[in-house]
């Protein structure tokens, strides 16, 4: 199958995925598995996602010990090796500290061991380990961010590269290889709340994908506003929106939540600790659970009547599911995947049908 790229303006149909960040679980008696056995549960998932239905599949960056995925191509290089039919992409891939030739390599590559099916998110991303790792500063964060995806959207029209900036040597009608199916890898823009992201992914006609991670969804609905002005300001067509949001499902909303919080509980506690905000509360986790907020934690029916609501209230078309929490058992990740590909999908496309 060759991917075909965003549709046209008034063609964007609903579809659904699911993002990871490959946390690492935890086994039948609690302890953390493996780095090596992590990521070949990460594969079986997203074998799964394609085999429950599920329209896209993406791996987020990240260089910790309980979030070891640091090359997500060569992840979905071995999904796509077991699947036929699922986009398979990164979310995202943090551009600002790595190189957009080699990303673009990488990725085309991608694009051609799964017969025209990558695709990718560029971001900031959530952290920043990666900055000091590959000797950036982070005083350069706006810099880099701005160059590289600038020096990225060159790469996508395939063509040989002529382009300077302040962050990497210069191109001289520098031709790239290789090529992707389509004649140019669909490429998001992941925004976390950054109002001059937004604008710059409609800069460069790139859709936009939305980063709702915590409190109120709808204080999102503005940014989609921007979105659909700033293309028009630039003459660009219309593009998608999408969703991204963590959540667990499982057979009943107690269940999903006495799976998920303890180990919600405990990852953002860390977070917290590290970044110097305070951990949330259960009533808090609660409140992010219930209608309007950010998390999607519950039964089949809750979960899908949130997603209907999310998409209708951001005038998006994707949405991705940010799946596991650090030491969540790979089974119980598993059913959740079925549940999320065979009842929720369904009943989310049939509930946005027109």
């Amino acid at each position: 199958m060759t991917s075909q790229g965003p549709p046209p303006a008034g063609e964007h149909p609903i579809t659904l995925g699911l993002d990871t960040f490959g946390d690492v679980s935890d086994d039948s008696e609690g302890r953390a598995l493996t780095h090596g056995q992590s990521i070949r549960n990460l594969v079986d998932q997203g074998v799964l996602a394609d085999a429950v239905g599920l329209d896209h599949f993406a791996i987020g960056e990240h260089h910790t010990d309980w979030m070891p995925i640091s090359a997500a191509d060569v992840v979905l290089g071995a999904i796509a090796s077991r699947t036929s039919r699922i986009r398979l992409g990164s979310g995202v891939t943090v551009i600002s500290s790595d190189d957009p030739v080699r990303v673009y390599q990488r990725y085309a590559t991608l694009d051609a061991v799964s017969n025209g099916r990558a695709e990718l998110i560029l971001g900031r991303g959530s952290s920043t380990e990666s900055f000091p790792l590959f000797g950036h500063d982070l005083a350069d964060y706006d810099v880099l961010f701005e160059e590289k995806v600038n020096l990225f959207a060159e790469l996508r029209k395939e063509q040989p590269v002529t382009w300077q900036g302040s962050t990497r040597p210069a191109l001289v009608d520098q031709p790239v290889y290789p090529r992707s199916e389509s004649g140019a890898l669909p490429t998001w823009i992941g925004v976390g709340g950054n109002p001059q992201s937004v604008v710059r992914a409609a800069r460069y006609g790139f859709p936009l994908m939305l980063a709702v991670i915590g409190g109120p969804t709808a204080r999102f609905a503005p940014l989609g506003q921007l979105f659909r002005e700033a293309l028009g300001r630039f003459g660009m067509p219309d593009r998608p929106i999408g969703v991204h949001s963590p959540g667990h499902v499982a057979a009943t909303d107690e269940q999903a939540v006495d799976e998920f919080w303890p180990y919600y509980e405990k990852a953002v506690r860390e977070m917290a600790r590290q970044r110097g905000f305070r951990p949330p509360s259960f009533e808090q986790f609660m409140h992010d659970v219930g209608p309007g907020g950010a998390l999607y934690v519950g039964s089949p029916e809750t979960v899908a009547q949130k997603v209907v609501a999310t998409l209708r209230g951001l005038d998006a078309s994707r949405f991705d599911l940010k799946y596991g929490m650090q030491g969540l058992p790979h089974e119980t990740l598993m059913t959740g995947i079925e549940l999320f590909g065979n009842e929720v999908a369904p009943r989310v496309r049939k509930l946005m049908a027109p």
